[in-house]
């Protein structure tokens, strides 16, 4: 049930990101012109020119423009924030441990990860 619903919010959130609410929005926009536009008695290129010249918008046409421009808008106004860090006032002293001992070296060749089986196997199986 939480892994549905994590996952849904998830693939939510990469739409809105994305900007796909917007392509689905214009699709549902332009679905509805060019049925306005063939129940109105006109022939299917004439619909289809009409629907998709950008002269004749309709008004879900226009509010996802304005919206579109308006969040183009307010992703300009934040302004690049630079980060400063402040120099340390001390010196910084390194402290080498009390006791201090190599560790051994161990062989990461792949052959001693597999050694070979001790025995061959029983050939009377095989017969």
């Amino acid at each position: 049930m939480f892994a549905r619903c994590g996952k849904c919010f998830v693939v939510a959130a990469l739409v809105l990101t994305t900007g796909a609410h917007w392509a689905a929005l214009q699709t549902v926009a332009w679905t509805t012109m060019f049925a306005a536009n063939l129940s109105s008695q006109q022939s299917l290129t004439e619909a289809v020119t009409q629907t998709f010249d950008g002269k004749h918008l309709c008004p879900l046409c226009k509010a996802i423009a304005a919206a579109k421009n308006s969040e183009k808008k307010s992703e300009t106004v934040a302004p690049n924030l630079k980060l400063e860090f402040p120099p340390i006032a001390g010196k910084i002293i390194l402290f080498p441990p009390a006791r201090f001992e190599l560790q051994p070296q161990n062989n990461l060749f792949a052959k001693n990860f597999f050694p070979q089986p001790p025995l061959q196997p029983p050939r009377e199986f095989f017969v």
